[in-house]
């Protein structure tokens, strides 16, 4: 199963490639460092900004269609405005790493293939 889709992408840069490219290419920049956020609020506890990072998170992902984890970013902000459910945060966090691992790696095709 794939986790991205890039046709909303496509579709608002009228299929620019170059485009396209440099939007995925900012995805897989920031990738690392959302990763290295999450876990270090996670570690810190630091709920408030869990919650943040996984603000921005989502919309780097939303970018390049991955919709499921998109809701899924947005769940996590809203539990730990509440610091409701706190147990599942690191769920959320591993759930994160694991798509975007194999979001880089379908992402890489399709820029193979622009």
């Amino acid at each position: 199963m794939a986790y991205t889709d890039l046709s909303y992408l496509k579709e608002i840069t009228g299929g620019e490639s170059s485009i396209v490219q440099e939007m995925v290419e900012m995805f897989f920049a920031q990738i690392d460092e959302f990763k290295e956020n999450l876990n270090k609020h996670l570690k810190e506890e630091n709920w408030a900004q869990l919650g943040k990072e996984a603000h921005k998170a989502k919309s780097s992902v939303l970018i390049v269609g991955m919709e499921e984890l998109g809701k899924n970013l947005k769940k996590l902000q809203l539990l730990t405005e509440e610091e409701k459910e706190v147990e599942t945060y690191p769920d959320y966090v591993k759930m994160f790493e694991e798509q975007c691992d194999t979001a880089v790696v379908e992402l890489q095709e399709e820029l193979n293939n622009l």
